[in-house]
């Protein structure tokens, strides 16, 4: 199953190499990369570049001028680039582990959109990984982060789980199942029929409400919080602003009150320009 993952980027260079490396030794080898870069300088295009010889991947690189967080609009001109029946949604910051993209592809089901999460790391932790801890993987070993600054938590059981045990917690867990844009996937002809992404909102819970229209369109969440890992390089948050924040959470509930299926501010504006670099 050839898988098309969609990286979302904003000049963050040095955390987007950590996350190439772990696609490069994913044990599903049949995908492409869409990189989502929403204004970035020549660094992230040199590195990306870079990467691409160094690795051998398959990466497109789709950016578009710095006018402001445009995160929605990107990720619609990134899904149609994608050539793959089946979309991964990820960020620039998050290192997948080794078998990120094989759980995506056997847990995808038709009628379904997948719904991971991630594992923060503090910034000490996200500064000493390594490449070679990348390729190694030891980076994703409980024992190894702990020695590099991560702290005990409940919610390191992520990192430890066993193939049954993650069945059975993304069965028993009470974490609501919303789609994640750090870590989620879909169909692409579901993303289409719900006229991806709402290009009105700004951050602050806009993937949360891409997934709520996916449900409007009866497409199904399902969790694969404890077996689709990846870890979360730590950043500053300067963009947060909470009254947004807050009006994207009250057009969320209106969209799961009303129904609403599509957006009338996404992706079908940019299908005529499909193809074309921006």
């Amino acid at each position: 199953m050839k898988l098309s993952v969609i990286i979302s980027t904003y000049n963050s260079p040095r955390w987007l190499e950590k996350v190439l490396w772990g696609y490069s030794v994913q044990s599903h080898q049949d995908f492409e990369i869409i990189m989502a870069d929403d204004g970035s300088s020549d660094e992230t295009r040199d590195l990306v570049d870079h990467m691409r010889a160094q690795t051998g991947l398959n990466i497109k690189h789709v950016w578009q001028p710095d006018e402001g967080f445009r995160k929605c609009r990107i990720l619609n001109k990134a899904v149609l680039e994608a050539t793959s029946d089946y979309l991964v949604f990820t960020d620039g910051d998050c290192i997948p582990r080794k078998d990120f993209l094989e759980v995506h592809a056997n847990e995808a089901l038709p009628g379904r959109y997948l719904s991971g999460g991630y594992h923060k790391l503090p910034m000490t932790t996200s500064e000493a990984i390594t490449k070679d801890d990348i390729l190694s993987g030891r980076c994703f070993d409980l024992v190894w982060l702990k020695q590099h600054g991560l702290k005990a938590s409940y919610k390191n059981s992520k990192l430890t789980a066993n193939r049954w045990q993650a069945q059975l917690y993304n069965t028993l867990t009470p974490t609501r199942c919303r789609f994640k844009g750090s870590n989620g996937s879909a169909w692409k002809k579901d993303v289409l029929a719900v006229n991806g992404f709402d290009e009105t909102m700004a951050y602050g819970g806009e993937d949360r409400e891409f997934g709520v229209r996916l449900v409007n369109n009866g497409i199904k969440p399902k969790h694969v919080r404890y077996n689709a890992i990846v870890i979360h390089l730590d950043h500053k948050r300067g963009y947060v602003d909470p009254k947004t924040v807050q009006a994207n959470k009250s057009h969320r509930l209106n969209v799961d009150k009303q129904g609403i299926i599509q957006t009338k501010h996404g992706i079908q504006q940019h299908q005529h320009t499909a193809g074309a670099k921006n």
